[in-house]
């Protein structure tokens, strides 16, 4: 027991080159990422959207016009798991915002199409997700290209 006790009340710190938490750039990066998710959240609610239902839309409304898009072909641009795209996908279809059918070619296959209320929808939340970026990331001001540069760097 005394081993165990003795364990659990070190003061130790953990094994890592970072003096804290908002050294690591892991850590902070969780916390912008979680503050961003929380901001578009409550952006996009009073339109009844997700963050990740407004990305499906808005690459359905993208690509849509230039090819037909599957679930799965989707799921590839929008950088999101085939499973939650398709939930994405039902639940968007259930709003009126996007229409599956059957696929020409492939019997296994689903096309989506944006309907006319989803592109409305898409427009509306593209403009407050956009004032939602820039209030967020106004701190950075001037560097926001830079930050984008990094962005993409590390998104590949």
């Amino acid at each position: 027991m005394t081993a165990r006790r003795a364990k659990r009340t070190s003061t130790a710190p953990l094994p890592t080159r970072f003096a804290g938490p908002g050294q690591s750039p892991g850590f902070l990066l969780w916390r912008i990422s979680n503050a961003w998710q929380r901001r578009q959240r409550a952006a996009l609610q009073p339109l009844g959207l997700t963050h990740s239902q407004f990305v499906v839309l808005a690459v359905a409304v993208w690509f849509g016009g230039s090819e037909k898009l599957t679930q799965a072909r989707l799921a590839e641009l929008c950088g999101i798991d085939p499973m939650s795209t398709s939930q994405i996908v039902r639940a968007l279809q259930a709003a009126g915002l996007l229409e599956r059918r059957e696929h020409d070619e492939d019997s296994r296959a689903k096309t989506v199409e944006v309907t006319t209320a989803g592109r409305e929808k898409a427009r509306a939340a593209s403009a407050v997700v956009e004032k939602t970026d820039e209030e967020f990331f106004a701190p950075v001001g001037a560097s926001t290209e830079r930050l984008v540069k990094i962005f993409k760097l590390l998104a590949q």
